[in-house]
């Protein structure tokens, strides 16, 4: 063993190494100069396993050849564990220096959201010793002889009189509270539900530890309220110690990066795993093997929509079988993306979180499902200090690698070999988590798979080649993940760089994260992304290019013009001067953009019908893209609408508008039908459950900290918001009788249908309305002889429209006024669970003109509806109508003689319409419907109907020709225009059943 030449200390070679490097003691600090300047470098930080960063770039070679790029190490404790008996010298060394040095508690007044100040180690700190640089060489000082270290007094050893006196003391007792003492108590620890409630309020809706103190200082409130802590101090003891976690702690870990170091905080990832496929909450819900789904019974038409129907499943299976039997495959899925925490300081994480292809998606997508774990916060440092470009960017894409492979770094040997793992209800499985999936956006793809930037993320498609389109399913190959990985784990550093180049892929330092990864090809697996790829990419590229084809002005003159309806957004100030937006606003847009270029002219009289094709091309797309569940006819679809905007985007170019279509996001649109072939729909990856992620897990986290050294206390905040979730979960468990399995969410979503399609509220929105209102406020011009046609129909359901009129002319209607509803609800659901159902509520507004409360006019809103004629299918548009809805009313007791001779009571709800022309054949280029106002003798045709008829609102579109009449607003377009487009992009399930 080594020996100390200043100290004579035996130590281990990395033990002397290290105290050498950080003693304090004159004598060792001399040698390690003595030594570092005989053998210079030999005693440099991180001497295990270094990482270090090329110094050649192909990206930037012109940058590169300018100056020599510096040298970036990565080193510390992430690349190299700290040996345990470096460890026990280090605590001795400490301890001989007089401990380590007292930590600033000093309080400057901002403490108000500190989750962690009583708290002496809220992350598993793996490195007892934070990274430090080298200490400057040792000055000669002269001794006092007074202060000698060698001639201090030693203190006499302390007497027995304290310890005797201790032993004579009232002794303290704590009882163990076993499961016995809490059997009749759900909410232990905690000692009632009110003291539950409040620890929960206070968690996970509270206005912050300060406020509780402050409020539970109050005299007797703590008392009067049966708490057992006084403080918020006390409550995070009852949390943190007895409490079961469920889920792993993070730890903390050092990268050192060119001199400086970094801090990354991470869970065990193969922990993650288990706590999510253990979770009682998730039992009854979790798929162990893949499915392959039809449409027949000859097996031709495929069914794609969870995880376990695509084909990635199901060969992953087959190949784990082939090696060992039984297996079960554990799919991870790996998301990431920076996010800002801060508008004006600057700061962001940079979170990683992790989730399981098991647990169905309609669980995953829910946040308070908690079916998403974080998994480690990265780095967010942008390496300022490394003053070449291409050195810094290539040094942190090294560091995003190194961070991540340490992070799954537990997956490589459970996959490959299998790890025991008990589900929910107790079985116990050999479990092989395989990476499957890494959501992100384009820059995020970019990163991980270790491609350049403006390239595609799975092909081998040149950069110049991106806006080809040949015959649909006619692509560039998938990327070779052999010849990729023996580019890789080539030895010679030239070699190696030629070979990565010649693949178009990063020399990624030490490894990419993936390489050792079993079975995984990163190259298939990225995934479609609806939020960024489309609406954030594709779809902002058409708005910008159709505000650069057509009049900006006329165009907002439209958007301003359009009628208001439940899924519609109307833009009063146009589209033209929005900035920044956000995909929200995209799909806002999306809806409507056809129906304001539908029949616009081009300027310079060029025919728009090109432009209209390509853009009904990619809003086909765009909603076909989204759909939850696929079969091999809907992919032909898919395919089928891309081919449409490729076989005419050219009149783009010959706007001037575009010069070219390499455009990677455009381009990736063509492996959209196979990546849902390979791993589902796309509904099961999208960076919109990412960001929504962000908001609990990373800013709401940040909110709650004092904005110093926030990461730890982020860390604890989220431990101690998971604890609380789960034993909430516990508690329902155990108040519902503590059944020996949970339910299943998916069946309780599926029970939880409305056994009606319409929904209306208890009381009318106006308890009688006079019939001359109903005329003069409601446009209701025929109500009271369209009341007397509909009594007599009802009555007498065999007489032909002639009789109804003769025998309407007779009746009087002996009521004059009615209750009268502003709204109705029509749940777009299936009864039958239809593969395409949507599970929300579309509301229907009848509601006159009226004055704000600063005596403002508002306009009156008059949807319009699809009426079911009683042969309409659940889509398409045969058997409907469409009308405008006028009044909805019920009849009062007073109108119960118009009924008399009817079998049956009359419907309880009932409307006025005002009717449309009936469907016709839609337009070949942009596929809309065109309606005209149904008249007789210039009057609108009106009727009553019953409210249960109509299937769902309708929007429509005026046609405005060359130039949208200015006297027409959104409130009156519907009354003054006489010809509509129907529109088929309000929403989802309009696009799916209008057509």
């Amino acid at each position: 063993m080594p020996q100390c030449p200043g100290c004579q200390r035996v130590l281990t070679f990395t033990g002397l190494s290290n105290h050498l490097r950080q003693t304090t003691t004159p004598a060792c600090a001399a040698e390690y100069q003595r030594i570092n300047s005989l053998m210079p470098g030999i005693l440099a930080a991180g001497n295990g396993d270094e990482a270090v960063v090329d110094d050649h770039s192909d990206e930037e070679e012109e940058e590169e050849e300018a100056g020599d790029i510096p040298e970036v190490v990565f080193g510390g404790s992430l690349l190299d564990d700290n040996d345990p008996g470096e460890e026990m010298e280090m605590e001795m060394e400490m301890k001989a220096a007089g401990g380590p040095p007292p930590s600033d508690d000093g309080d400057d007044g901002d403490e108000e959201e500190d989750e962690d100040e009583e708290d002496d180690d809220p992350v598993d700190y793996e490195d007892p010793q934070p990274w430090e640089p080298a200490p400057a060489a040792a000055q000669p000082a002269n001794l006092d002889e007074d202060e000698a270290p060698g001639e201090q007094p030693i203190p006499p050893p302390p007497g027995r009189g304290h310890v005797e006196d201790a032993l004579r003391q009232e002794v303290h007792v704590e009882h163990f509270l076993g499961s016995a003492d809490a059997q009749d108590n759900p909410y232990a620890p905690f000692l009632s539900q009110r003291e539950w409630l409040i620890a929960r309020w206070a968690k996970l809706r509270g206005p912050g530890s300060t406020s509780l103190d402050e409020l539970l200082g109050i005299d007797g409130v703590a008392e009067d309220l049966g708490l057992s802590f006084d403080n918020s101090r006390e409550l995070n003891k009852i949390i943190d110690k007895q409490l079961p976690p469920g889920r792993p702690r993070f730890r903390c870990k050092e990268v050192v990066v060119d001199g400086e170091a970094f801090e990354v905080y991470y869970r065990d990832a193969l922990e993650c795993v288990k706590a999510l496929f253990g979770d009682p909450n998730f039992a009854a819900d979790l798929v162990f093997k893949p499915e392959r789904h039809y449409l027949d019974a000859n097996r031709t038409d495929r069914v794609y929509h969870e995880m376990h129907t695509g084909r990635w499943w199901w060969d992953t299976q087959k190949e784990l079988e082939a090696k060992k039997k039984g297996a079960t495959v554990v799919p991870v899925i790996i998301s990431s993306d920076k996010t800002r925490l801060t508008k004006f300081k600057g700061k962001s994480a940079y979170p990683v979180y992790l989730t399981i292809g098991n647990i169905p998606k309609e669980i995953r997508r829910k946040p308070s499902m908690q079916s998403q774990i974080l998994l480690a916060y990265l780095p967010t440092t942008r390496l300022e200090h490394i003053t070449v470009t291409a050195a810094r960017r290539r040094a942190v894409a090294n560091l995003f690698h190194t961070c991540m492979g340490r992070i799954l770094e537990p997956l490589r040997t459970a996959g490959l070999d299998g790890v025991e793992m008990a589900s929910g209800d107790g079985v116990v499985r050999r479990c092989h988590p395989i990476f499957a999936a890494h959501v992100g956006d384009y820059p995020e793809q970019c990163l991980v798979t270790g491609v350049y930037g403006g390239q595609c993320p799975c092909c081998t498609v040149p950069a110049k080649e991106l806006g080809d389109h040949g015959p649909s399913g006619a692509t560039h190959p998938f990327r070779d993940l052999e010849a990729i990985l023996d580019a890789l784990t080539t030895v010679d550093h030239a070699a190696r760089m030629r070979a990565c180049k010649a693949v178009g892929i990063k020399p990624i330092l030490p490894r990419p994260y993936w390489q050792d990864l079993p079975y995984a090809d990163v190259f298939l697996s990225i995934t479609p992304d609806i939020l960024h790829q489309l609406y954030q990419g594709v779809i902002k590229h058409l708005v910008n290019w159709i505000k650069t084809a057509y009049s900006v002005n006329e165009i907002d003159a439209r958007a301003r013009r359009l009628p208001r309806g439940h899924h519609v957004r109307v833009f009063t100030k146009g589209i033209s001067s929005l900035y920044q937006l956000t995909g929200r606003e995209h799909a806002d847009i999306a809806r409507i953009i056809l129906g304001l270029i539908a029949d616009m002219p081009l300027p310079d009289g060029a025919s728009p019908l090109r432009l209209v094709r390509a853009v009904r091309g990619l809003l086909d797309f765009l909603y076909l893209a989204q759909y939850p569940v696929h079969t091999t006819a809907t992919l032909n679809l898919l395919n089928g609408a891309l081919d449409r905007f490729h076989d005419n985007k050219d009149i783009f170019i010959d706007l001037g508008i575009r010069a070219d279509w390499c455009i990677p996001k455009l381009h990736f649109l063509r492996h959209y039908v196979y990546l849902i072939k390979r791993l589902g729909t796309t509904d099961n990856f999208n960076t919109e459950y990412t960001e929504r992620l962000h908001i609990d897990l990373a800013k709401d986290a940040y909110e709650a900290t004092n904005s110093k050294d926030e990461f730890p206390q982020m860390t604890r905040w989220l431990e101690r918001r998971e604890k609380i979730f789960r034993h909430e979960r516990y508690i329902a468990w155990r108040l519902a009788g503590s059944p020996p399995m949970l339910g299943s969410h998916l069946a309780q979503a599926d029970a939880a249908h409305p056994p009606d399609h319409l929904k209306m509220t208890k009381h009318p929105s106006k308890k009688t309305v006079r019939m001359e209102a109903l005329v003069a406020d409601y446009g209701a011009t025929f109500f009271e002889d369209a009341i007397a046609r509909y009594a007599v129909q009802y009555c007498h359901p065999e007489y032909s429209r002639a009789q109804i009129e003769r025998a309407a002319m007779d009746i009087v209607v002996p009521c004059r006024s009615f209750p009268v509803y502003h709204k109705a609800k029509f749940w777009l659901g299936d009864a039958h669970n239809h593969r395409l159902s949507s599970n929300e509520w579309d509301v229907v507004h009848a509601t006159p003109s009226r004055h704000d409360t600063r005596g403002r006019p508002v306009d009156g809103q008059f949807d319009t509806v699809i009426v079911n004629d009683g042969h309409g299918q659940y889509s398409g548009v045969d058997g409907y109508r469409i009308a405008q809805v006028r009044v909805i009313f019920s009849l009062p007791p007073r109108a119960a003689p118009l009924f008399a001779t009817a079998n049956q009571a009359p419907p309880k709800f009932l409307a006025y319409v005002e009717w449309f022309t009936a469907f016709t054949v839609a337009d070949p280029h942009h596929r809309l419907y065109k309606l005209k106002r149904l008249l007789r003798n210039g009057d609108r045709q009106a009727s009553i109907i019953p409210l249960r008829s109509v299937r769902r609102s309708a929007y429509l579109f005026p046609v405005f020709g060359a130039i949208a009449p200015r006297d027409w607003t959104s409130g009156t377009v519907l009354d003054k225009c006489t010809s509509f487009y129907v529109d088929s992009f309000s929403d989802r399930h309009a696009y799916h059943t209008i057509h």
